[in-house]
């Protein structure tokens, strides 16, 4: 009898270990704080020092699973939240995963499909081609203080999304589209987004068109903007120690009114070299083209140093000095305006992963 209970113990371990080996959650994220000097931080053009969440990536925590169906396929979802670490708020007011809420299927042959909030095939696919890697301090791949408050930057995420991804030999494909869900009309407020990538060896590259409409009347007061369109490439070179990278977007914001069109370009160069296997230096240029309004055509100098003090925690330390032409106001950072036409940030900080 006991015999019979020990195997029967025994099947039921080889059992839930066959359950788990086919469905798995995942908790996940990483804390990175640090302090920063930002030169002409408020309109009297005096400068602070502060405490930043997300020097060099956002804060985040999240749930990821899959569950095995058979036959190559999965069941996949993900649930993300960005955290201000700074002050323990959520990243975005009263929204619990704000960087990613989706579920879907993954083929290991075919690709994925999924739905829900997600990142765009744009976000995803031009991230390999900036060595700040979308860094808050500082980058301005994702978008830039172009003149004054005006932004002309990437459609980097989305609610309402079902986005798909495939991998065929070297080329990746993908597409995202953005439900408007508008009654009496597809259109209103729909975003799209396909993109094509090529890996082979140590040279990557991509490109990504997207498409932004404007809420037309559904909205009170009416939206003006009819659409936003964005066009991105990007390539990269691996040598070794050494890696080098390019990047460019054409940014067109068109309006239903008699405003005028806002248009800008905008250039990246950027390297990175390992000293050693623990510390690595990166660097990167941003060049602004704005075209017509006021010429502010910004520039940007970033550096950063970085170091390794385990596989899950680095220090590193931030750069950045902004210029724009003409007297136009300028910012080193992608998401705050600056004071005077030109400004300058250092940061300090530790990053954690788990």
């Amino acid at each position: 009898m006991k015999r019979k209970a020990l195997a029967l113990a025994t099947l039921g371990c080889v059992a839930s270990g066959g359950a788990a080996a086919q469905s798995s959650v995942t908790l996940y994220g990483l804390v990175d704080s640090g302090i920063e000097y930002v030169s002409h931080a408020g309109p009297t053009g005096s400068s602070v020092v502060k405490m930043t969440s997300g020097g060099k990536n956002t804060s985040r925590w999240g749930l990821r699973g899959t569950e095995d169906l058979g036959g190559g396929l999965k069941a996949i979802f993900t649930l993300e939240s960005g955290i201000a670490l700074d002050t323990g708020k959520l990243d975005t007011d009263n929204t619990l995963f704000d960087r990613r809420a989706w579920v879907g299927l993954q083929d290991k042959t075919l690709g994925s499909i999924r739905m829900g909030r997600d990142f765009t095939t744009t976000y995803d696919f031009m991230l390999p081609f900036d060595p700040m890697g979308y860094a808050p301090n500082y980058s301005w791949a994702t978008s830039a203080t172009a003149t004054g408050g005006r932004k002309d930057g990437m459609f980097s995420r989305s609610t309402n999304v079902l986005r798909y991804d495939g991998k065929f030999g070297p080329v990746k494909v993908g597409g995202t589209m953005a439900m408007g869900e508008v009654p009496g009309s597809f259109k209103s407020s729909s975003k799209y987004d396909l993109g094509v990538g090529y890996e082979a060896g140590k040279f990557a590259a991509a490109l990504t068109w997207d498409r932004q409409n404007g809420a037309g009347t559904s909205t009170t007061p009416a939206d003006s903007v009819d659409y936003i369109q964005g066009i991105h490439a990007g390539a990269s070179y691996d040598f070794g120690s050494l890696s080098v990278y390019a990047g460019y977007r054409n940014y067109r914001k068109t309006f239903t009114t008699s405003a005028a069109k806002q248009l800008s370009d905008m250039y990246w160069l950027g390297a990175a070299y390992d000293f050693t296997p623990a510390f690595t230096l990166y660097g990167a240029i941003y060049k602004q083209n704005i075209k017509g309004d006021t010429d502010a055509d910004p520039i940007l100098f970033s550096l950063r140093a970085q170091y390794n003090l385990s596989k899950r925690t680095m220090a590193y330390l931030s750069a950045g000095y902004a210029k724009a032409r003409n007297g136009q106001n300028v910012s080193v950072s992608r998401d705050n305006i600056g004071y005077a036409n030109n400004q300058v940030g250092v940061t300090a900080g530790l990053q954690h992963r788990f």
